[in-house]
């Protein structure tokens, strides 16, 4: 597709690495490679299981102080992703409309700092998978959601770049910024500090949210295509990612609901995960 230039934001800053990126080399790398995380789920799932067989009849191990840097890097990482893909955001919604946003992938092709931390949120998924070696090492519960999620949104970052889903601006500003505040709760827990309760509600209530836009967007992109408008989005891939953004919505809600409305809300625990993907272990794990 050809697209008219489109407004920019206005960086105070670009950095070298930024502005040298060339969105076509890697989606050239991306269309050739992206089954390779296919390989890599293959050995996380073999990774998680059989490390805990392997701990079964071991201690745990604290590995508080890995896990204060491991949080705080992908935190500020994280951070830095929303700050450098948010203001591309606004500025195509203020500027070129709902429509655009969803449907023309300019924040790859034309914005190169967007562009590159697409990038890096892709490549992202894979460091990501760390998170559950850490609940294994230390012996507290996987839960299905967990494992189900890190597996799903890698397959389909990687798929989605090779086609430059127009769609996934959205997923990638709404991720950035609920990870930017969950892996700093989890850094502050890691560090001994103890958060309000109802920070790590707000967390959840985030991510929650999260799904709900993601539904949304996509089942809007479904209906531009069905009606023959030109949209950047391929009709497999936006079923794919109704499929995945509901059943997440659907195992959330069911974890906010025992995470803070069962009777296991009262449990407390000194040693709680800080570094699960999701806040209810925070509250339940011993």
């Amino acid at each position: 597709m050809q697209y008219t230039q489109v407004t920019m934001p206005n960086y105070s800053y670009i950095f070298n690495f930024e502005s040298e990126f060339k969105h076509q080399h890697t989606r050239t790398w991306m269309e050739t490679n992206w089954t390779l995380a296919f390989y890599y789920v293959g050995l996380y799932m073999v990774l998680i299981f059989g490390g805990q067989h392997w701990m079964q009849s071991r201690p745990r191990f604290e590995l508080r102080g890995v896990l204060v840097c491991w949080n705080t890097a992908l935190a500020s990482f994280s951070l830095m992703g929303a700050m450098r893909t948010v203001p591309e955001f606004i500025t195509t919604i203020t500027h070129h409309g709902l429509y655009h946003s969803v449907c023309i992938p300019s924040f790859i092709e034309q914005d190169k700092v967007s562009g590159f931390w697409t990038w890096m949120f892709v490549l992202s998924k894979l460091p990501e998978l760390g998170d559950t070696l850490f609940i294994v090492l230390r012996k507290q519960p996987l839960i299905f959601l967990h494992w189900y999620h890190h597996i799903t949104v890698l397959l389909y970052s990687w798929f989605s770049y090779t086609q430059y889903t127009s769609s996934a601006r959205w997923f990638i500003v709404m991720n950035y910024c609920v990870h930017s505040v969950m892996y700093s709760y989890y850094a502050l827990r890691a560090m001994g500090y103890s958060p309000p309760r109802q920070f790590a509600m707000v967390i959840t209530s985030l991510q929650l949210l999260q799904m709900v836009v993601g539904c949304a967007v996509n089942l809007w992109a479904r209906q531009l295509l069905q009606a023959g408008t030109e949209c950047h989005v391929s009709d497999i891939n936006v079923k794919l990612s109704i499929a995945m953004y509901f059943s997440y919505f659907v195992l959330f809600a069911r974890f906010f609901y025992k995470a803070y409305f069962s009777g296991d809300r009262r449990k407390k625990a000194k040693n709680a995960p800080v570094t699960a993907e999701y806040p209810l272990l925070k509250s339940k794990a011993q």
